[in-house]
């Protein structure tokens, strides 16, 4: 088993070379402090469709970065790979998933375009900084993410349902989550949802479409925000004959700060 000091202390840097070096671990509380991303990879005769995608539905798809066609590259961390520096990826043919690989580099087309897409976890330390407890984190779990009834805009060929993550908190907090994240649009801003779930269209919160599901403590309610899982979403809906995404919840490390995307 590989052993390395506390995940949350490591520089995003450090996170990038384990997993280059084939560490496979879900990476909410790694790098403290530093932005995460989710990752969609297509064909450049899609870029321009994902582009418009993303411009349109902003919360749940806030483009950080795009990369040159062909060039693992990105200016949110000089030096790293997009091909290496993941911790597990999805590769995807016709909308349906053919495979998850820790190292997507004999895979990456010479035509790729890479969208970086702000992440979820990069509000998480304001959150925690404000008293705010993430049971996930705690538990040692994934975050929870669901699939629900609410379309996003269609986009030239894509379309598909928006994907939201969710986080257990207490009741009396929600309001203060709320204030904490409508500061940081940039990683999808303030919640979509708080309370029933059936108003999204998830039936079992206990069963999550991607990643973990997690236990709640008495007097929590189900809190859920717009997530970067939902351009896979419109992969499986609109079925490119090509892609590579993150696999939910394994995301790329970046060396921008989290306060980076926070608006005073």
């Amino acid at each position: 088993m590989t052993t390395f000091r506390d995940p949350a202390a490591l520089s995003p840097a450090e996170a990038r070379a384990l997993f280059r070096a084939g560490t496979d671990r879900p990476t909410t509380g790694w790098a403290l402090g530093y932005t995460q991303t989710n990752l969609i990879a297509v064909p450049q005769d899609w870029a321009d469709d994902v582009l418009l995608f993303c411009a349109r539905n902003p919360q749940a798809c806030p483009v950080l970065d795009i990369s040159k066609p062909g060039d693992p590259a990105t200016r949110l961390a000089p030096g790293a790979d997009l091909r290496t520096d993941l911790p597990r990826y999805r590769v995807w043919h016709n909308g349906v998933l053919t495979g998850e690989v820790t190292d997507a580099t004999g895979l990456w087309r010479s035509d790729m375009v890479a969208f970086s897409i702000g992440c979820s976890f990069t509000f998480e330390t304001a959150l925690a900084a404000g008293g705010l407890p993430l049971r996930h984190v705690a538990q040692g779990r994934n975050v929870s993410m669901y699939v629900t009834t609410r379309q996003c805009e269609p986009a030239g060929r894509l379309h598909g349902p928006m994907v939201v993550s969710m986080r257990y908190l207490p009741a009396g907090l929600v309001d203060e989550a709320v204030r904490i994240t409508s500061a940081m649009l940039a990683v999808h801003g303030a919640p979509v949802h708080a309370g029933d779930p059936a108003v999204l269209g998830i039936t079992d919160l206990a069963r999550p479409d991607f990643g973990d599901a997690v236990d709640p403590e008495p007097g929590d309610v189900p809190v859920f925000w717009a997530c970067g899982v939902t351009p896979q979403a419109a992969l499986m809906a609109s079925r490119p004959p090509f892609a590579i995404t993150h696999a939910p919840g394994y995301m790329f490390l970046t060396d921008q700060l989290d306060s980076d995307h926070r608006v005073e």
